[in-house]
């Protein structure tokens, strides 16, 4: 589905099922580095079970047009126009990694229309080495692998999102690769790892957010630990908030390496 946002079009997957705002509706938002298709078990499957579902590319990312974000704030008033252009009134927010950052920052500003928030593989701050912000600027190809070392516990999980034992380091590399060539204007790889490194509101965001929280932390990830959204969790918490906790044993990308657990936890948080 193609949605015209800020004269832009965003390409939104829906899951199989056609576009219906009337459904309860769930937004999808992807890392850094990849595309609506890293949700693609979670949201078919959601597609396929009373759900409306929206995984976007975020704007210079693939199949949207527009800028690349530069900062998480940009990309957080990219959701809430997308909101508005689609006609949906009221939505649960799913962000993985940096948009996890843009979900939690979107429901702190979208308040009541924003029913519920799940963070997968979060962490404030997320801070990004300098190490990696130079590669991901200078040598994008040496950056990618490191990323992918580390966001992986395993590198053919049993099973993962494309069916047992694929290969979901090589399947992560070459979608990485090709949604950096998607955009010749941006580097998409080193703005989005920047905008991650910047984002001082987190905090806030939470305190002002005005839905249940899901958090789903990767025993095992090497990229956003679970001790990294601590913080987040507390601050939550002191807020009054409602809070449940995901621990699935694996690393960073959850949605692929354990993509049952992952639809499962998130599936019954959004029921509940």
């Amino acid at each position: 589905m193609n949605v015209t946002v800020n004269d832009h079009t965003a390409y939104c997957y829906t899951g199989g099922k056609p576009f219906d705002a009337a459904k309860p509706t769930v937004v999808f938002i992807h890392g850094v580095l990849n595309d609506h298709s890293v949700w693609i078990l979670q949201s078919r499957y959601l597609a396929h079970h009373g759900f409306n579902v929206v995984a976007v590319d975020l704007p210079g990312h693939c199949r949207s047009g527009g800028e690349a974000p530069s900062s998480v704030e940009e990309a957080a008033d990219f959701i809430g126009a997308l909101l508005d252009a689609a006609g949906i009134d009221k939505a649960a927010l799913v962000g993985h990694s940096w948009g996890s950052l843009i979900a939690l920052e979107a429901a702190g500003r979208l308040k009541a229309r924003i029913t519920q928030l799940v963070l997968v593989g979060t962490a404030f701050p997320m801070k990004v080495s300098q190490a990696l912000l130079d590669a991901s600027q200078h040598d994008p190809e040496a950056a990618l692998k490191m990323v992918n070392v580390f966001s992986r516990a395993t590198l053919a999980a049993p099973p993962s999102a494309l069916g047992p034992g694929t290969w979901v380091y090589g399947a992560s590399l070459a979608l990485g690769r090709r949604v950096l060539r998607s955009n010749a204007r941006a580097n998409v790889f080193h703005r989005g790892f920047l905008a991650c490194d910047r984002y001082a509101n987190g905090e806030a965001a939470i305190a002002q957010i005005a839905c249940p929280v899901l958090f789903v932390l990767g025993a095992q990830d090497q990229m956003t630990p679970p001790k990294a959204a601590q913080g987040l969790i507390d601050k939550a918490r002191a807020a009054g908030k409602h809070v449940r906790i995901a621990t699935p044993a694996v690393g960073h990308h959850q949605m692929t390496e354990t993509p049952d657990a992952t639809l499962f936890a998130i599936r019954d948080f959004l029921r509940g």
